[in-house]
């Protein structure tokens, strides 16, 4: 399987989930070819465009509210020529309340200040068997997310991500903000 790298993908203003974290949610979440997967909160589209490259016979749907980032998610889709990408704008509490769909894996990044109504939204439309993975620079929001998840029967587990790279040719160490990856299958 081969990923894409940060410096690939048209970034803007918009938020991105980074190369390494991208890596680990996407493992995560297990994707198969045929899988069907939505990515709330989508950014500049990094994780929808990666799933929809991993389940080239399957299709992803993101939800994105901001202008600039679904602008960057189209220009994205037609850089890496992905075609099982369809892009919805709004809150994603609204869209979800219309969406018919059930995926076999849900992607939250983002979450307006919602998280627990999204994530019951999300509960009812993930296939049993289905994981769903959450991705968080606060702590406040991984306690909600996983007592939310933890009253809908599931067993979520969380995993906190550091990374430092060197910076252009010195050996000096930058950090990137610790993530938390909140990881959860339903069954």
């Amino acid at each position: 399987m081969i990923y894409i790298r940060d410096e690939e993908f048209i970034r803007g203003n918009c938020p991105m989930t980074k190369e390494e974290i991208r890596i680990l949610s996407i493992s995560k979440m297990k994707l198969d070819s045929g899988y069907n997967v939505l990515d709330i909160g989508a950014g500049t589209g990094s994780i929808s465009i990666q799933a929809a490259k991993i389940c080239n016979k399957g299709h992803v749907t993101a939800i994105e509210k901001n202008d600039e980032a679904i602008d960057i998610i189209n220009k994205n889709k037609e850089k890496f020529s992905v075609n099982n990408l369809k892009i919805l704008k709004g809150e994603a509490v609204e869209l979800l309340n219309s969406i018919n769909e059930t995926y076999d894996a849900i992607f939250i990044g983002g979450s307006g200040g919602n998280l627990e109504k999204i994530i019951e939204s999300c509960y009812a439309k993930l296939k049993n068997g289905g994981n769903i993975v959450l991705n968080f620079i606060t702590i406040s929001n991984v306690y909600k997310s996983m007592e939310t998840l933890k009253r809908l029967g599931l067993n979520a587990q969380c995993t906190q991500i550091s990374i430092s790279k060197t910076r252009n040719k010195t050996y000096m160490l930058m950090a990137n903000n610790p993530i938390f990856i909140v990881s959860a299958e339903k069954v």
